[in-house]
């Protein structure tokens, strides 16, 4: 019996699912947005969850690999960055449950939808400075996207996804500056 196996279906960003009651008895999400925002912010949401944690596997692989003069100031200022970012991972993602969606889980989800792309780490490791230099575009990226869900979510009177977008734009705006800035 053959498998099954998840193919890349390139650029497309599908929607995330919506939440399935298995009873059918909790009563309708009625949060004060309607249902087709709501289904606009996850959407937004789900693309700029997958935009962050590729950043931060991004991140974490440089931490693992760096090389070169600036290994331990870079090993722990990618390492900081890393574990901020992980904890705002699970933000994100309950963000979208509470909106009434399932939140992107797995690699291939994130690969379609995410905008950044991957970087090969155990066979061919660039050197740091590219590696600080893909962290600054990696950064500003996320930062784009947080401000399109930004703007759908603020359009919907959502507050609470307002504040978080405006909360990481802050933290990756001043990671780009910082990580530019060792290259200046």
């Amino acid at each position: 019996m053959a498998k099954n196996k998840p193919t890349k279906s390139g650029p497309s960003r599908s929607a995330p699912k919506p939440v399935e009651t298995p009873t059918g008895n909790a009563p309708a999400i009625d949060i004060g947005i309607s249902g087709g925002d709501r289904k606009k912010i996850a959407e937004g949401l789900a693309r700029f969850l997958s935009d962050s944690f590729t950043l931060y596997l991004k991140t974490h692989n440089f931490h693992w690999n760096v090389t070169g003069p600036m290994f331990n100031t870079l090993h722990v200022m990618f390492e900081t960055q890393y574990n901020e970012q992980w904890m705002a991972l699970d933000e994100t993602a309950e963000r979208i449950r509470a909106l009434g969606y399932n939140a992107p889980g797995s690699y291939a989800e994130f690969i379609r939808l995410s905008s950044i792309p991957e970087e090969p780490g155990l066979s061919d490791t660039a050197a740091w400075r590219e590696m600080v230099r893909q962290l600054v575009v990696g950064n500003e990226a996320v930062a784009r996207t947080a401000r399109k869900v930004l703007k759908i979510a603020d359009d919907a009177g959502d507050d609470p996804t307002v504040d978080l977008m405006t909360q990481r734009l802050q933290v990756h705006e001043k990671n780009a500056w910082m990580l530019r800035s060792l290259l200046e």
